[in-house]
């Protein structure tokens, strides 16, 4: 089993969210996007995919060499995984089998965790 966790701080992707217009489309996939702004306050979902961007790639391995967009979440209320490209390459490279993420926030924190299982 591997293990990747995540914590960001909601504020640094709202302002990353309101000074780089480009900061949405390079890291979240249109069905993202339109989940996330959605929402009341969309800097919450944002910054919580974001977290479980980053605990998908710990616990792969693959720290940040990723591609924002090949790591899709979906989902609710319990949150999926879709992986593409070279991030799904490397997932099968790895033998990774069920990935299971839990994400939270709070008004200040956005946090997850991520476990991938062994290829059966």
């Amino acid at each position: 089993m591997m293990i990747g966790v995540d914590l960001i701080e909601i504020g640094r992707v709202e302002r990353a969210l309101a000074r780089y217009p480009g900061f949405k489309d390079r890291c979240f996939t249109k069905d993202e996007q339109a989940y996330c702004d959605s929402r009341a306050n969309p800097a919450q979902h944002y910054a919580a995919r974001f977290a479980a961007k980053e605990a998908v790639g710990k616990a792969l391995g693959s720290g940040v060499l990723f591609t924002w967009r090949e790591i899709e979440i979906r989902g609710r209320p319990k949150p999926g995984v879709a992986l593409t490209g070279r991030t799904q390459t490397w997932a099968e490279k790895v033998g990774a089998g069920q990935i299971d993420l839990s994400m939270t926030h709070s008004r200040e924190l956005a946090a997850a965790v991520c476990l991938v299982s062994p290829d059966a």
